[in-house]
């Protein structure tokens, strides 16, 4: 691995390692086998697996998880893997629900953690899952920003579905490089629209944080996904933006 690129592995779903200035950072751990798998606030139906078992996974220096009220983004055994972590950085409120090694990050926060080559500072940023006035459903989430001397800058929406959102991020941060975008149109039958970005919304905000890179991730894996990897292949074809695309292939490692 070259010192100042990002290695992208995507084990499904929203689950991704990204390792980046010598640091392995787990998003949002999912291991769970495919079936019902229940969460805080209700039973989603897994289709499959992870591409890459919590066996195989390197030391992990952070786990970031956006949110931890919904079992597609934490599910038992992402749970495990979480608690093997020296830290996890996530919201105030799924940092006191699941207590060491959580902690909380307030929007615009930041953590430093140090390797044995680098530094990466971790800073959370806005994110709202669900349409406006679904915060009291649907609860709290966050994204993250990742810096660095010499080290590519990644935006991770986590399950964010507002690109009004990502514009205000990306007044707010350095010039982003590789933006890793939640999208799937995640769908609930107690919210009137989408939990997450739909092929649309996710041009929208590929659009505001002007990144040239985009990794999608979230499309496929879940039954709750109204919207597939096709779909926002074909989005970001029809709005001239496809170039942008590293469509990551589960368990395949690769280099930005």
């Amino acid at each position: 691995m070259s010192a100042g690129s990002l290695r992208v592995i995507h084990i499904g779903g929203p689950t991704v390692l990204l390792q980046l200035g010598g640091l392995s950072l787990l998003v949002d751990p999912t291991f769970d086998p495919p079936g019902e798998v229940g969460s805080a606030t209700r039973t989603l139906t897994k289709l499959r697996g992870p591409a890459l078992e919590a066996t195989a996974l390197p030391p992990l220096d952070a786990v970031l998880l956006s949110h931890d009220q919904h079992a597609d983004n934490l599910d038992a055994a992402g749970r495990a893997v979480l608690a093997t972590a020296p830290i996890a950085l996530t919201t105030p409120l799924a940092a006191e629900r699941l207590g060491q090694p959580a902690r909380a990050l307030e929007p615009w926060e930041s953590v430093t953690l140090v390797g044995e080559t680098s530094e990466v500072t971790v800073t959370a940023v806005p994110a709202r899952h669900g349409p406006i006035g679904s915060e009291p459903v649907i609860g709290p989430v966050t994204g993250f920003v990742l810096t660095g001397d010499g080290l590519p800058t990644v935006y991770v929406s986590g399950d964010n579905s507002a690109p009004e959102l990502v514009e205000e991020i990306a007044a707010r941060v350095p010039p982003v490089d590789i933006a890793v975008l939640f999208a799937g149109a995640a769908r609930t039958p107690s919210v009137d629209g989408a939990l997450t970005l739909t092929a649309t919304d996710a041009v929208a905000a590929a659009r505001a944080i002007g990144a040239p890179v985009v990794v999608p991730v979230h499309t496929e894996g879940w039954a709750h996904f109204s919207e597939s990897t096709d779909d926002l292949v074909r989005a970001f074809a029809a709005a001239g933006l496809g170039t942008l695309l590293r469509v990551p292939e589960r368990g395949i490692p690769f280099e930005i």
